[in-house]
């Protein structure tokens, strides 16, 4: 796959994904594919394994992705995972091989106040 397939197959992936439709979120892995959640140290192997970790998942999910950057096997996509309502940010770091993901990785953190310390520093960007 040449990265403008790849980058068209991850956006339809997310949008797959945000629209609940799970037969389409996962024809972008392999049959074996692996996927990491480090904060929670859980592995789940095997397509149809991630496919229904996701369908079991009690809370209402939306999501809104960032931006998608990568190339060749190597695919990072920024995006806020909102579990009803409540809004996560998120990085899904994507391994391709053959055209489909073997592996992801992915990374969630909770909004936080911004310091006081660096206030004169920053730009406010929401």
């Amino acid at each position: 796959m040449d990265d403008r397939a790849v980058r068209t197959a991850l956006q339809r992936h997310w949008d797959a994904s945000d629209a609940n439709d799970f037969e389409t979120e996962h024809e972008i892995y392999r049959e074996d594919a692996v996927l990491d959640y480090p904060q929670s140290g859980e592995r789940i192997r095997g397509r149809r394994n991630i496919q229904q970790s996701r369908f079991v998942q009690p809370n209402k999910k939306r999501f809104a992705v960032r931006r998608i950057i990568g190339c060749g096997d190597l695919w990072v996509t920024e995006f806020i995972l909102s579990y009803d309502g409540i809004p996560s940010y998120a990085v899904s770091i994507m391994e391709f091989r053959e055209g489909l993901v073997a592996n992801e990785t992915q990374y969630f953190a909770d909004r936080f106040e911004p310091s006081p310390s660096r206030a004169q520093l920053v730009e406010r960007t929401n």
